[in-house]
């Protein structure tokens, strides 16, 4: 069986595996992770804004969310990472997404009559209007706020990568 920690992140990705597919959108991973994409998510084909819109994900993963009023405060990215999300100097948004799991593995999911149930929520945040860190080092955590109303749905993966993926979070 694998690690806690590399269970939880693992799931955190086939999380988002499966929202993708129920979207109808691929995803694809780099081969090796250089600049901090876990997942290109995309529309394949011609669409109304251009030809395979597309965006690059880092997921993130947390069985322990810090609620703070109408957001998490995420602690779990290191400064490097944090830049690889932040600012406007990039050619495909980039957009952070945190799946909040559950403690025990074992309530990862539950087959119910009505179907598969994965647990518990995912969420996006973009980071593009955040500085990004003067002399940024990966021993040190910046916390970063991920609004709740901001939650990963079939609806809202195809909005990320609609015509202005930018201004949706």
């Amino acid at each position: 069986m694998l690690d806690a920690r590399v269970h939880q992140g693992k799931f955190g990705e086939d999380y988002i595996r499966v929202l993708a597919s129920a979207a109808g959108l691929l995803v694809s991973q780099d081969d090796v992770d250089h600049d901090g994409v876990d997942f290109c998510i995309k529309q394949p084909g011609p669409t109304t804004f251009g030809f395979s819109p597309r965006i690059d994900v880092q997921v993130k993963t947390t069985s322990r969310p810090k609620r703070r009023a109408a957001g998490i405060d995420f602690d779990g990215l290191d400064q490097l990472q944090f830049n690889r999300l932040a600012g406007t100097d990039v050619v495909v948004p980039c957009y952070l997404f945190l799946v909040v799991t559950p403690v025990a593995r074992a309530d990862y999911t539950d087959l119910r009559t009505a179907g598969l149930l994965l647990r518990e929520v995912g969420y996006y945040v973009s980071l593009r209007d955040r500085p990004k860190v003067e002399g940024p080092r990966k021993d040190r955590k910046i916390r970063v706020r991920v609004p709740v109303a901001n939650v990963l749905t079939v609806s809202a993966l195809r909005r990320l990568i609609g015509p202005s993926p930018g201004s949706a979070g």
